[in-house]
């Protein structure tokens, strides 16, 4: 769950080159070790498996070709899913200034042979807690909000898969003193060294297919995560690293072309798109004499040339006039045929009561214990509003990420457009009028492909339209948030993807 940007819009809803610094292994954070301050901690050599890693404290990893970075790294015993094993740690950067915070589990079917996923949440500011527990993960919070269930349809029924909290700020990731990434393309960085110095440390996993999933502000992230490693793969080899086996990169419901948006909002809200129209005619009326200018104004501030203050002047124009009217309807934007629950009383739900579940149960101590969070988090929140205000403020959503889209698939990595058709905001139209759009070697092709349906268990489950890398695929009766609406359906289009790159 996330897009509390677009214009700041859920806020309204809801009310870097790293420095090249060597450190000794036990440096760190004031208490390194799993819930308790200042206990020792062990160090590792370059190489380990993970059945090496200990349930009592961290196994610290670092690597001769990631100055200024560590591995922390414990197991997580009978949690979530005792089918399987799980680990939790933290990415340290910047000499041990910045903290990432990750969840991995092993695949339910084959873990010495099965792909690597990575699952990014959007936002910007928002944790892979999210989903973990809500949406695809091994487990789900109970009714009570103290203990876990193991969910069926988990996206590791096939696949080994990291939940990460990235950039710092969110989730359970920190920052020593203050520290910030307010830029996409300054979080890529973090996200490729993360991978190379998982892989490089456990080298069970060095050359397993890997694929990037995520959904919503994962639009903006994504392409530019990939696009980071396909970059660094090339200079790989001279620094004595193996190739990342970057494979697909997986959108669910991005906000990958954010002007791009504004026209398929209105369509959304005031035609039958995809329900009845929520808005009445006049507020339909004054949504489509507004469209025009709001085009032109962020077309010429934010796209053509990036002036800071005249596009933040568009935005505020384009969210009161395109995104407001929908806001404050106490529909839920995320997914129309629902209302949004906590509306005006509870900005953090951001319109599901199940978000405070997860809350609830990441913060009780016990588990903040079974974790290894460090004491220097002293809470969890869903989302980040700060770091979501620090995106905003350097126009981050405005970066042209259809071209790191086709700059992917013009180098042989796949694209899975994903959309549930309930989403107003990140909604099926814009996405799939994006993947035609793209300027790659395959868009006549692509275009000239007819859609067709798609079907689970002999049912439809959407429409879909493919050429080579390139798919697109709507989800019936999905929102914002596909796998947490159609669990059956999303896991039958992963394990199709992953094993045929095709529905």
């Amino acid at each position: 769950m996330q897009v509390f940007g677009i214009g700041i819009l859920l806020t309204a809803l809801a009310a870097a080159i790293q420095l090249p610094l060597h450190f000794d292994p036990s440096y760190g954070s004031k208490s390194s070790s799993p819930g308790q301050a200042a206990a020792p901690l062990t160090s590792s050599t370059p190489q380990l498996s993970l059945s090496d890693v200990s349930s009592d404290q961290y196994t610290i990893s670092t690597h001769e070709r990631f100055a200024g970075y560590a591995l922390r790294i414990k197991r997580t015993e009978w949690w979530c899913d005792p089918s399987v094993w799980s680990w939790t740690g933290y990415l340290d950067v910047d000499g041990g200034a910045k903290h990432m915070f990750f969840y991995f589990f092993e695949s339910r079917r084959a873990p010495a042979e099965d792909p690597l996923l990575m699952w990014i949440n959007g936002g910007p500011g928002c944790s892979a807690s999210l989903g973990l527990f809500m949406e695809l993960g091994p487990c789900k919070i109970n009714d009570h909000g103290n203990d876990t269930i193991p969910r069926i349809e988990s996206w590791n029924e096939r696949a080994n898969v990291f939940f990460l909290d990235q950039p710092v700020g969110v989730g359970f990731s920190y920052a020593e003193y203050g520290e910030t990434v307010e830029t996409t393309e300054d979080a890529a960085r973090n996200v490729a060294a993360f991978v190379w110095l998982f892989m490089e440390t456990f080298t069970e996993y060095k050359g397993r297919e890997f694929h990037m999933a995520g959904e919503s502000y994962g639009g903006r992230y994504l392409p530019v995560f990939a696009s980071e490693i396909v970059d660094r793969n090339k200079r790989a080899t001279s620094n004595g690293l193996q190739e990342i086996n970057l494979k697909s990169v997986m959108i669910g419901n991005g906000d990958t072309d954010h002007i791009n948006m504004y026209p398929s909002i209105y369509k959304m809200l005031c035609t039958n798109a995809s329900l009845p129209p929520v808005l009445s005619i006049g507020e339909c009326v004054r949504m489509k004499r507004a469209l025009p200018r709001c085009m032109q104004m962020a077309t010429a501030s934010c796209v053509d040339i990036l002036d800071e203050l005249a596009c933040q002047a568009a935005q505020r124009v384009c969210s009161a006039e395109l995104e407001q009217p929908f806001f404050t309807s106490k529909i839920n934007s995320y997914d129309m045929s629902k209302p949004c629950e906590g509306y005006g009383s509870a900005p953090e739900m951001l319109c599901y009561s199940y978000t405070a579940r997860i809350g609830k149960y990441l913060n009780m101590n016990s588990t903040r214990k079974l974790l290894g969070v460090d004491d220097e988090v002293t809470h969890f929140s869903a989302c980040s509003f700060e770091v979501g205000a620090l995106f905003e403020r350097r126009m981050d959503r405005y970066a042209p990420g259809s071209y790191f889209i086709a700059g992917l698939l013009e180098r042989g990595v796949s694209v899975l457009i994903y959309v549930g058709v309930y989403d107003a905001i990140c909604n099926f139209i814009a996405n799939r009028e994006l993947t035609e759009r793209l300027e790659w070697h395959g868009k006549e092709a692509y275009n000239a492909e007819p859609t067709r349906p798609w079907f689970v268990d002999g049912e439809p489950a959407g429409i879909t339209k493919g050429w080579k890398g390139l798919t697109y695929a709507n989800v019936a009766g999905a929102g914002h948030m596909v796998p947490y609406d159609k669990p059956v359906q999303a896991l039958a289009m992963l394990n199709r993807w992953l094993e045929n790159r095709t529905l």
